[in-house]
């Protein structure tokens, strides 16, 4: 597997543990900033929220500021943290607008087969993460992946968030990590997201946030590139995911085990 790199950080072939945090959403300008100034000590960090939530479970949830307030926000977080920025994108149009703040742009599950933004995303440079879609086996996702490198672009993540199975469920099976790392890309695992319990809230999507710790273990210890966390310092609070985001004074000690974890792994005979 090649390393990719963004905004100073390397991922893959190797590299240190990547994590990449933040609010599901963005709540406010001094919320996304004080969260990316709390976690970004320590690790490889990549500040995430979304600047629209264009599928949430119920026409009135909160979906975020929207792209022009968002892509604000997101360049005050750079500017205020230093750190580089990822958030998702819903619609090709909006690819070269995000590209102008983001470090990487998302791919959002449900989309992952997108054509037309796979390649919108890709042709604008920017490292591109494509979430494997809740309906995928993880070797269907060399195809997404070649979609985005025929139009040039090879600086691919891939990054598991659970499969469904059954009604309002989600699980996530060990063998899809060494599947998807043979696809030769980096993988991330989604922690919060495959903690999801999908429209199992009557409107909003409940979640089992308790797993947290040892799915996130056991995906490190599986061999993974990165890790993906939702955070909030008062999940039941949060406008997004509130039942799956990890509270954010917990992150430090989970970091920690998870930093060391991925140093056995990484050294360990493949």
């Amino acid at each position: 597997m090649q390393p990719i790199q963004f905004g100073g950080l390397t991922v893959g072939g190797g590299a240190p543990l990547l994590l990449i945090a933040g609010p599901c959403v963005i709540e406010s300008e001094s919320h996304a900033i004080d969260t990316a100034l709390a976690v970004r000590a320590g690790v490889q960090y990549v500040f995430k929220a979304s600047y629209d939530k264009a599928n949430r479970t119920s026409v009135r949830s909160f979906r975020g500021p929207g792209l022009d307030e968002g892509v604000r926000v997101l360049s005050r977080v750079r500017e205020a943290a230093g750190v580089p920025i990822l958030t998702d994108i819903h619609e090709p149009s909006h690819a070269e607008v995000v590209a102008r703040v983001a470090d990487v742009l998302q791919i959002p599950a449900f989309l992952s087969r997108q054509t037309d933004l796979l390649v919108a995303a890709a042709r604008t440079g920017r490292a591109v993460n494509i979430k494997k879609g809740q309906f995928l086996a993880p070797a269907d996702m060399r195809h997404a992946i070649a979609k985005v490198v025929d139009a040039g672009n090879r600086r691919v993540i891939v990054t598991e968030r659970g499969v469904s199975f059954g009604y309002n469920n989600l699980v996530v099976d060990m063998r899809a990590f060494p599947i998807l790392r043979s696809l030769g890309y980096p993988v991330v695992y989604d922690v919060t997201h495959s903690l999801q319990l999908p429209g199992a809230g009557d409107g909003v999507t409940a979640g089992q946030a308790q797993f947290i710790e040892p799915m996130a273990s056991a995906g490190v210890a599986a061999g993974i590139d990165g890790v993906f966390m939702e955070v909030h310092e008062r999940p039941e609070q949060a406008k997004s995911d509130a039942q799956n985001a990890l509270r954010l004074d917990l992150l430090e000690p989970l970091l920690a085990h998870l930093v060391s974890i991925h140093e056995i792994t990484r050294k360990a005979p493949v």
